[in-house]
């Protein structure tokens, strides 16, 4: 599946737009993420524990985005966001969203 943050794809026309597509995600780190996460919080510098939770809720979100881009038959999807809500301590909504569209690609 193309996906781009851009509004077109390179060598190729839009025939159709099918609709928003999007994926979502809840996640909250483990209980060893949040401790490690808790004492980096202290100490200061990257938080990798939680950068990990942040990474695969961004791609369980964007994998949920494709499919539901692919029921709808679309070759692409354009104008991909993804946007973070904070639900409470340590939970986070993760959407990723886009356009749903059909293409055909321009001859040689």
């Amino acid at each position: 599946m193309i996906t781009t943050t851009g509004n077109e794809v390179a060598n190729h026309s839009i025939t159709d737009y099918l609709g928003v597509v999007r994926g979502i995600v809840v996640r909250s780190p483990t209980i060893a993420q949040g401790v490690m996460g808790g004492l980096k919080t202290i100490i200061g510098g990257n938080n990798e524990a939680f950068a990990k939770v942040c990474e695969a809720a961004r791609q369980e979100a964007f994998d949920k985005m494709v499919a539901h881009a692919e029921e709808l038959g679309a070759h692409a999807i354009i104008g991909m966001r993804y946007d973070a809500t904070d639900f409470g301590p340590n939970t986070t909504e993760v959407l990723a969203y886009g356009t749903a569209v059909s293409l055909v690609r321009h001859a040689d």
